[in-house]
C-alpha cells in the first residue's frame, strides 16, 4: 500500500499509461480500427530505445520510460500510414523534438502530437491520423476512464483539457446554432475518441504548456478558435492537431508574462 500511495498515486502518468493501454486492449478485442500487433511493437521499441539513446547521449543518470511509453501508446492509436517503416520513424522522431526542440529547460512540443504534424506535413500522401470512431460501447468506456484521470491527476493540468473541450464544443454548437443545423451534428463531432485522447494526453501535456492557470485558459482558447478556422473555414481534417503543434510556439511568451512554478512529474523527476 504505501508503494501505491507513495509512487503509483503521485505520478499523473501511471494514470495515463493505464488508460491509454486499457484502451488499446479493447480495440484489439473488439475494434477494427485497431492497430496491428507489428505496429504496436515498432512504435514501442523505437521510442523507448531513442529515449535510452538520448538519455545516454545526455548523460542523464535516471532513465525513465514513462513519458515515451505516453508518446508511444498514442502514437499506436492514433498515427497511420502506409508505409511500415513510418511508424519507428514516428517514434523516434517524436522523441527527439523533446532533446532538441526545446526553450528555457521545457520541450516546446508534446511529443505525440509533433510526430503526428511532421508526418503529415512532410509525408501527406502516405500518413494520416486515425479517425477515433471506435463504436459507442468503446467510447463511451474510454470517455470514463479519461474522466477518472481528470480526478485522479495529480499535473494539476487538467484545467487545460476541460478548457480546451469547453471552448471546442462552445464554438461547434454556437455554429450549429447559426447555421440551423441539428444539435446531432455537434454532439456526433464528440464521439471522436482522437479528441478525447488529444485532450487528456496531448494538449494536457505539463511540460508544453504554459505553467500559469491563466496562460493555460489562453493557451486552450487560442487552440480551440484556430482549430476550428482551420477545419471548417480551411477544410484542414487534422486541424487540431495542427492548432496545437503551433499555439505551443505561445508558450515562452505566455509564460514570460504569466510566470509560475515549473512543473515537474515528481519531486525526483526530470523535465524530460
Amino acid at each position: 500500500m504505501k508503494f501505491i500511495k507513495d509512487t503509483l498515486l503521485k505520478d499523473a502518468r501511471h494514470f495515463q499509461i493505464a488508460t491509454l493501454s486499457a484502451l488499446l486492449v479493447l480495440l484489439l478485442i473488439w475494434s477494427d480500427f485497431a492497430p496491428k500487433l507489428h505496429v504496436v511493437a515498432l512504435v514501442l521499441s523505437a521510442t523507448l530505445f531513442t529515449q535510452l539513446i538520448f538519455f545516454k547521449i545526455f548523460k542523464i543518470p535516471s532513465i525513465d520510460y514513462r513519458s515515451p511509453l505516453i508518446t508511444s501508446l498514442s502514437l499506436c492509436l492514433l498515427f497511420k500510414t502506409n508505409l511500415i517503416w513510418l511508424y519507428p520513424l514516428a517514434g523516434a522522431a517524436a522523441i527527439a523534438t523533446k532533446f532538441f526542440v526545446r526553450f528555457d529547460g521545457k520541450h516546446l512540443f508534446n511529443p505525440a502530437n509533433a510526430a503526428i504534424v511532421l508526418g503529415l506535413l512532410f509525408m501527406p500522401n502516405n500518413v494520416w491520423v486515425s479517425p477515433g470512431q471506435w463504436g459507442s460501447a468503446v467510447w463511451f468506456i474510454f470517455a470514463l476512464l479519461c474522466l477518472a484521470v481528470v480526478v485522479l491527476n495529480r499535473s494539476g493540468r487538467a484545467d487545460i483539457a476541460l478548457f480546451f473541450l469547453g471552448s471546442w464544443f462552445a464554438l461547434l454548437f454556437a455554429r450549429a446554432f447559426w447555421l440551423g443545423d441539428p444539435l446531432d451534428i455537434p454532439l456526433h463531432n464528440a464521439q471522436s475518441g482522437a479528441l478525447l485522447i488529444f485532450a487528456f494526453f496531448m494538449i494536457s501535456d505539463p511540460m508544453t504548456t504554459p505553467d500559469h492557470r491563466i496562460g493555460r485558459f489562453i493557451f486552450a482558447l487560442v487552440v480551440a478558435v484556430a482549430a476550428y478556422v482551420m477545419q471548417y473555414v480551411f477544410q484542414i481534417r487534422e486541424a487540431i492537431f495542427y492548432a496545437l503543434f503551433l499555439v505551443c510556439l505561445m508558450t515562452p511568451i505566455i509564460d514570460y508574462f504569466l510566470k509560475d512554478s515549473r512543473y515537474r512529474w515528481s519531486s525526483q523527476g526530470r523535465k524530460t
